[in-house]
Formats: structure tokens, sequence, C-alpha cells
């Protein structure tokens, strides 16, 4: 476990829910990942990034799928591609599940 932090360190951590909606493979990358567009709606716009989750997900389960991300990090160069945003999951080794709302919500819609 990692050392602790303050509330004041968490409340920086913006996430939202953003619905998947284009996912191509992506060769470039280390290990097998997928590029994934992610819609967090007007407020936030379409956010590309990158995502190991090739092991559970195909593009065709992913198209459409609500997500939850971390919108402000600085942007992160993975291979030839800008990394937007962090979409997370619990991970185990390179098996990932993706965190998702359990209902359709607004895309955009902030978690806390």
């Amino acid at each position: 476990m990692s050392g602790t932090i303050t509330w004041e360190d968490f409340s920086k951590i913006e996430m939202r829910v953003g619905t998947i909606s284009e996912v191509s493979q992506f060769p470039e990358a280390r290990n097998p990942s997928y590029r994934l567009w992610v819609d967090f709606g007007e407020e936030i716009g379409m956010r590309k990034t990158a995502a190991q989750i090739t092991k559970r997900y195909t593009p065709g389960q992913l198209v459409g799928k609500q997500v939850i991300a971390v919108v402000n990090f600085p942007k992160k160069q993975i291979a030839n591609l800008m990394s937007e945003c962090l979409i997370l999951g619990a991970v185990d080794g390179s098996d990932v599940v993706l965190l998702q709302p359990e209902a359709k919500v607004v895309n955009g819609l902030k978690i806390s």
C-alpha cells in the first residue's frame, strides 16, 4: 500500500464518466493495447488514450461502454499516441477489468 494522501490531494483528481466511441488496434505500443476515443460530453469533449485491455475485451465489446477516467493528468506520449486521459480499471497482472457506472449516466458526470 502506498503512503497516505490528504483529502486536498484526492480532491485534485478529476474523474469523469465517458463513453468509448471508437477503438482501434495499437500495434506500436510495447504491450498489446487498444487506442480509444472517449466522449466526456460538452464540457470536456472527446479524449484519446491507450489501454492494455486486450486480454479481456474486444473492440466490439468496448464501443458504447461507459468508463471512468482521470481527465486532468498532463498529456503523455505512448508510442505515436498522445494520451489525454487515464481510464481506470482493477488490475490483476495483465488482466484489467474496467471501472464503470452501474447504470448509464450523462457523459462528463463527475466522480467523487
